[in-house]
């Protein structure tokens, strides 16, 4: 995936976290995904995404020589954020094991 657009999605979805904080707080992000079944669903679906993240930056990450813990507890924290800054910073020239 090229780091501009990994760079751009990164950017545009810190700037949107930080306004949805600003405006209703940590816990007020978490409201509306418990106020109704649709909103449990999507909270759900979004663990299990970041899970598989997980699983897999865990593997690349051993593999490249890296520490994935800070990754980790940064995605716990931050959810996607976090994986998206770990494609960010990871290299280039690595190619998927076939």
């Amino acid at each position: 995936m090229p780091r501009l657009l990994i760079s751009a999605t990164l950017l545009a979805f810190a700037a949107l976290s930080a306004a949805a904080v600003w405006q209703h707080g940590i816990l007020g992000l978490f409201e509306p995904l418990f106020s109704n079944l649709a909103g449990a669903q999507v909270f759900v679906d979004l663990c299990i995404a970041l899970t598989l993240f997980l699983v897999w930056m865990w593997g690349d990450a051993k593999r490249l020589g890296r520490n994935p813990w800070p990754w980790i507890v940064a995605t716990l924290a931050l959810g996607s954020l976090a994986p998206l800054a770990y494609l960010l910073t990871r290299r280039q020239d690595v190619r998927p094991a076939t």
